[in-house]
């Protein structure tokens, strides 16, 4: 009577031993896979937090994926989710301890989120030695959460993040950055498949099939956009301390440093940026003395002058990039549309005031904003993210579909001491203009400050504190990446039914042996009635 095992070995029954994948290493309980497994956990996310910004170590993802499955594979799924964990706590502890200095508790229940989110991607992972290609999928369903859970995402850090300097960023304008965490942890996982798997037809027809995807995406990926002409930016820097929440913060002070700053900028330019509340004013900007002094600004360079402000209201605030024309006048306003979670609001405000102080630091709700981010300007259609909505790619597409020709941001990362954040939210400004075949002009009260070409390369970049401007003649395109057409949803797509595939050919290998061979079938991994 034919028996049915499609479990690995290590996956016997509860409890009992079980064999690692050098068939070695007896692994004893239900939940820890065991000493050595444990540690090739921890070792799998410290290499993938070394490869995140600021560092530029992106060959340590791969080699992170390499120890991590190894980690996994034939490992039950109670064993996987602790491993997970493990895992998810080695990467996200170092990676995200700049919310030490924020708020204490926000870290801890942060890092409990993501570890969490991290494990349950575990528990995608077919164990089967064979399925190691199921690995870099989890990852990618990882991230793919992330960037919507909780909260509307957090996507900090973002894997794909540590990849610019390294050779699969070239697929992000075919497939985003999913498609590049796709791509480096799959050549990872790819090399531990044919080491433990041996060289099997099936193993070598998989890693095959990776290599020519990737090539054919490669060459997929180039940009098919037109230049449209060029723009010559000034981007303002007024410098100042860090480390000081924006609640405390001395906000005419910012203004005056960025008033001081400008007016000595160069000739002949068509955009001035300013950063990320530049501005602090109650009520409406238009009718206030700061606008007059803007204005004035724009009227003696004569070009357009982008500036993030915040306008107080009684209700809360907005937080907005507004555009005065070389003739003085206000043309255009985007206001942001994804908030920071406890930063810009605070989610179920009543129970977190009850139980927190963390309100404190967030006294009031940023009042969102709507539609895509697109001013309208003498100096062409401009893109526009504002400060934590460069980590989103779907803001960004929404910019690019609406005829931006750049992408300007705005931003403000003066509340943090260390270079992680500033460093972060340039790395995502180059996968942005990778994605989408757009210059990126990121301005920053503090820091950094940075000029990105479309295909991803930074032109110059200011220090941090310092008063800087920065100066460059940038390309204007038009037309669409093959990612900005599609976004997510094809890669998802396939991610999905490729994690299905499994499990559903199990389920049809078991319906045609129980039809073969009726009731008497037993799944235990042996044939009834035989000695074990």
């Amino acid at each position: 009577m034919t028996t049915i095992d499609d479990e690995p070995k290590s996956a016997g029954k509860a409890g009992a031993p079980t064999t690692g994948v050098d068939g070695r290493s007896p692994v004893r309980g239900r939940w820890l896979p065991g000493w050595r497994r444990l540690v090739a956990g921890l070792l799998a996310g410290a290499f993938l937090a070394g490869s995140m910004p600021p560092r530029e170590a992106w060959y340590l993802a791969p080699a992170g994926a390499v120890v991590l499955t190894w980690s996994v594979l034939s490992l039950p799924w109670r064993q996987r989710l602790a491993l997970g964990a493990a895992t998810g706590l080695a990467f996200f502890l170092p990676t995200l301890s700049w919310l030490t200095g924020f708020h204490p508790a926000g870290f801890g229940a942060l890092l409990v989120v993501e570890v969490v989110l991290f494990a349950a991607a575990m528990l995608l992972v077919d164990p089967r030695r064979t399925r190691w290609w199921t690995v870099p999928l989890a990852l990618i369903a990882l991230e793919a959460v992330r960037a919507r859970f909780p909260f509307g995402g957090f996507p900090i850090p973002g894997m794909a993040l540590g990849q610019l300097d390294g050779p699969f960023a070239a697929a992000a304008p075919l497939g985003g950055s999913l498609l590049v965490v796709g791509l480096s942890t799959g050549v990872g996982a790819a090399v531990t498949g044919v080491a433990v798997a041996g060289r099997r037809v099936g193993t070598l027809v998989s890693v095959a099939v990776l290599v020519a995807v990737s090539a054919v995406g490669v060459l997929l990926a180039a940009p098919g956009g037109e230049p449209t002409g060029s723009l010559r930016a000034a981007l303002v820097q007024g410098g100042g301390p860090r480390g000081i929440p924006a609640v405390v913060s001395d906000a005419d002070a910012v203004t005056e440093r960025q008033f001081l700053l400008s007016e000595d900028l160069p000739p002949d330019l068509d955009l001035v940026l300013w950063p990320e509340s530049s501005l602090g004013v109650s009520g409406p900007v238009a009718d206030t003395r700061e606008a007059t002094r803007v204005a004035q600004l724009a009227r003696r360079t004569g070009a357009t002058v982008v500036v993030g402000l915040s306008e107080s209201y009684v209700d809360g605030f907005r937080n907005a990039a507004v555009a005065w024309g070389p003739e003085g006048r206000i043309v255009d306003r985007y206001e942001k549309v994804h908030r920071v979670p406890f930063g810009e609001y605070i989610p179920a405000r009543t129970l977190f005031e009850s139980v927190s102080d963390m309100t404190s630091l967030v006294p009031r709700d940023a009042i969102p904003g709507s539609g895509p981010g697109l001013l309208r300007t003498p100096a062409g259609p401009l893109g526009v993210v504002i400060s934590y909505e460069v980590f989103f790619s779907d803001r960004v597409r929404a910019a690019v579909a609406a005829g931006g020709h750049v992408l300007l941001v705005p931003t403000n990362a003066a509340s943090y001491t260390t270079e992680e954040v500033p460093a972060t939210e340039v790395a995502a400004a180059r996968m942005r203009a990778l994605e989408f075949d757009r210059a990126v002009l990121q301005a920053a009260p503090t820091g950094y400050t940075a000029i990105v070409q479309p295909d991803g390369l930074v032109m110059e970049q200011s220090g941090l504190s310092s008063a800087e401007v920065l100066t460059a003649s940038v390309p204007l395109r038009s037309g669409l990446t093959m990612y900005a057409r599609t976004g997510d949803g094809p890669l998802l797509t396939v991610v999905v039914l490729a994690l299905l595939v499994g499990p559903l050919m199990r389920l049809l290998h078991l319906h045609r042996v129980r039809k073969r061979n009726g009731p008497a079938v037993r799944l235990v991994g042996r044939v009834p009635g035989r000695p074990a």
